[in-house]
């Protein structure tokens, strides 16, 4: 597939105006010369001579990213130039891997994409939602917050109506949609608990005590707590993780530490629906050592 557009050759000397064509990488490309009028033209690359050839044109067979550059046709007695056409290859969009999460409950919601393989052109995508049948109130535009993620509200909590986000990908060669369907619960993915402290207990050799924060972007802990589970490991078996938990306060007091060892710990927040959390960054710290 082959998509002309006018185009300012940035990459040319003289800035000549050229016409954009874009070509699906692996296949055959056909660069036409329009003025050529059913007779042969010459075909630079550059400044470099391909050779005169007959209508239609400049046939490329099994592109690949090398032959992307700034093609121009000639007049074959006079080099009179009769266009340029700069040649840039990629891939229709496939249609986006979207995944959704409410890592602000219930707040927002928050998806993001890929694409497999990648487009290699550039790619703008339209994202929207809706609740239901998606009423005026129901129904709207899921905001861009970076180049493949955007974010929403209006959410509906405890609705056993799917919310339906749709991705449309678009570039010169293609469009491509993909429509996830979700009920907000199953989608409750808290952020990592934050500002993980180990510190020492005076006199407690076998002790440590833990704290951190909830996630700064979940809006209410005090109206939807999180639990959250403990892993750590000892320096001197840095093979052998252990798990504790769930609590749901923001503080632990860990019993039966090893004296005089280094510990690493992380903190993971969950709810009872949708998934837990990445681990929180590290940790460490050792128990207390008698002077």
């Amino acid at each position: 597939m082959e998509i002309w557009e006018s185009w300012w050759d940035e990459q040319a000397g003289d800035r000549a105006r050229c016409a954009l064509q874009h070509g699906t990488l692996g296949t055959e490309v056909l660069l036409w010369c329009p003025a050529a009028g059913g007779g042969p033209a010459e075909w630079r690359r550059g400044d470099t001579v391909l050779g005169t050839y007959p209508a239609p044109g400049l046939a490329l067979p099994n592109t690949t990213l090398a032959h992307e550059g700034h093609y121009s046709c000639h007049h074959p007695g006079t080099s009179e130039t009769w266009a340029t056409i700069c040649l840039r290859l990629g891939y229709a969009p496939a249609p986006p891997a979207v995944e959704c999460w409410a890592i602000s409950y219930p707040q927002a919601v928050n998806c993001s994409w890929v694409l497999d393989p990648e487009p290699l052109l550039d790619t703008d995508f339209v994202a929207t939602y809706r609740h239901g049948v998606g009423g005026p109130t129901d129904t709207g535009e899921c905001v861009l917050t970076g180049p493949r993620s955007c974010s929403f509200g209006n959410v509906r909590m405890f609705s056993l109506t799917p919310h339906v986000v749709n991705v449309t990908a678009m570039n010169p060669l293609g469009t491509a949609s993909r429509i996830l369907p979700f009920l907000l619960e199953n989608i409750i993915k808290p952020d990592p608990p934050e500002n993980l402290r180990v510190s020492r207990i005076p006199g407690e050799t076998k002790k440590l005590l833990l704290e951190w924060s909830p996630p700064g972007s979940w809006p209410f802990p005090e109206y939807f707590p999180l639990k959250y589970r403990i892993r750590y490991v000892q320096e001197e078996e840095s093979s052998v993780t252990k798990m504790i938990g769930p609590y749901e306060q923001t503080s632990y007091t860990l019993t039966g530490a090893r004296p005089g060892t280094l510990h690493h710990f992380q903190v993971a927040a969950f709810m009872d629906s949708g998934e837990s959390s990445a681990w929180s960054l590290p940790a460490s710290g050792m128990p207390w050592m008698e002077p």
